[in-house]
């Protein structure tokens, strides 16, 4: 899986499709964090959660893990303290974690890549990288509920998959509930908000485990 192809075009793409929707569920709960001290961001993209992320903790140093090179190139250009950020060029189950070494975990439009048995190693391969206590910080599509007003959000949805099973080989082709996977790794929702077209989900959850 590579956005190698997509990535010259992804933020026009992303501003014709949903305009600001998606940065605003990325950002929706970034002013809440606890002061992360050190971060795992995965799947980033071009960089702009990351940049706002350094601008709002000045602490934060973040291990950024991209399998799209022309991703992490456009993410350099977002930056003004780049000395904070390690990007690490590779696939996340390629990638060794350190276990409980970070208090903050960014997964953005990242889990809904994956199918189901893929998606159940990613998120314990994350969790078991997760200090205690630590903040996970989850923004991603979601099936609309049935009924005619969800026909234009599900076709959408669908044609999105299309495209970048097409164009980034992504696996999945449907969007998987990862908040099981979650909820039985040891984290909890904190706080949860939706887009007004309700499609597009911002949440926080908190690790459940302590030193104890």
């Amino acid at each position: 899986m590579s956005f190698d192809r997509v990535a010259p075009h992804y933020r026009w793409l992303e501003t014709v499709a949903f305009g600001q929707q998606l940065q605003q569920a990325r950002l929706a709960f970034v002013r809440r964090l606890e002061a992360p001290r050190r971060a795992l961001v995965v799947g980033e993209g071009n960089g702009r959660f990351l940049a706002a992320l350094l601008r709002e903790d000045r602490a934060v140093r973040v291990d950024c893990v991209e399998a799209s090179g022309r991703m992490i190139a456009l993410a350099r250009t977002e930056l003004d303290v780049e000395s904070r950020v390690n990007f690490i060029h590779a696939e996340i189950q390629t990638v060794k974690l350190v276990a409980q070494r970070y208090d903050l975990i960014v997964t953005h439009f990242f889990l809904d890549c994956f199918s189901k048995e893929t998606l159940a190693a990613v998120i314990a391969k994350l969790a078991n990288s997760a200090a205690p206590q630590a903040q996970w910080l989850v923004a991603d599509f979601c099936q609309p509920r049935q009924g005619w007003r969800s026909l234009c959000p599900r076709l959408l949805i669908a044609m999105m998959y299309l495209f970048f099973r097409i164009l980034a080989g992504i696996e999945a082709r449907r969007l998987v509930d990862y908040r099981p996977f979650l909820r039985a790794e040891g984290f909890i929702l904190a706080q949860e908000t939706l887009s007004p077209n309700k499609m597009i989900r911002s949440e926080l959850w908190r690790h459940t485990l302590s030193t104890g």
